[in-house]
């Protein structure tokens, strides 16, 4: 049984000095009867977020740019037997950690995420999340603003994210999906941030993630389409 096993969470960053200690406040505020542990694996070379992390129980890496290679290598340095992959503008619910560890509990899951929340109140954002609640469970492949976790023997089995420009999410999970491997979608909603949307414009934003996953999904290399797509 996995009930209550240690939990590695996994936070990418770049350029989220103002935000990361709210953010890893946060996370040790959720409540969890077995250690967590946080490692933060800055994408700048100068590591200016992890540089004005103040709490000193947080592993610090610095990598290359990029998801994939900051999640490869947090997962490196992960001791937990469970892998939490969060961005670092995406909140987890309050009951976050014991669910993940419920779902694991049952050995025919090797992963999940939760529910897509969006921190607004505008309405447009309420039927973003329903569709992608429906694409989620219709696909079973949940995008990384989801907060994926997986089991770290099976992760390290399967080789880990591949190395990606972008749609290493899709990737990972696709993958799983043609194994023949199950992953649960909890319904609990985590809290992403706007920001990309209000930025870039809800419709502009929007409509280039679904061309971008149409591309990928034809087979278009995510060198080329990684040109369309800025941090």
């Amino acid at each position: 049984m996995m009930r209550g096993c240690d939990i590695s969470v996994i936070i990418p960053v770049l350029n989220e000095a103002a935000i990361i200690n709210q953010v890893i406040d946060g996370i040790y505020r959720l409540p969890y009867d077995r250690t967590v542990e946080i490692i933060v694996v800055d994408g700048s070379p100068g590591g200016e977020t992890f540089n004005a992390i103040k709490i000193n129980d947080v592993k610090k890496f610095v990598s290359r740019n990029g998801r994939s290679h900051q999640l490869n290598e947090g997962s490196l340095n992960a001791r937990g037997e469970i892998l939490l992959f969060l961005h670092a503008d995406t909140e987890l619910p309050q009951n976050a950690l014991n669910a993940i560890s419920s779902v694991l509990d049952n050995k025919k899951y090797v992963g999940g995420a939760f529910d897509l929340g969006i921190q607004s109140g505008r309405r447009v954002f309420r039927l973003i999340e329903t569709g992608a609640s429906l694409r989620s469970r219709i696909t079973r492949v949940p995008y990384g603003d989801q907060a994926i976790f997986i089991r770290k023997d099976y992760f390290d089995s399967i080789g880990g994210f591949s190395q990606i420009p972008l749609m290493e999410d899709v990737e990972l999970m696709r993958r799983i999906k043609k194994a023949g491997d199950k992953i649960y979608i909890i319904p609990e909603k985590v809290k992403t941030s706007p920001r990309r949307w209000e930025k870039e414009g809800i419709v502009y934003c929007t409509l280039r993630n679904w061309t971008l996953i149409s591309l990928y999904s034809m087979g278009v290399p995510t060198e080329k389409l990684a040109a369309f797509y800025k941090p």
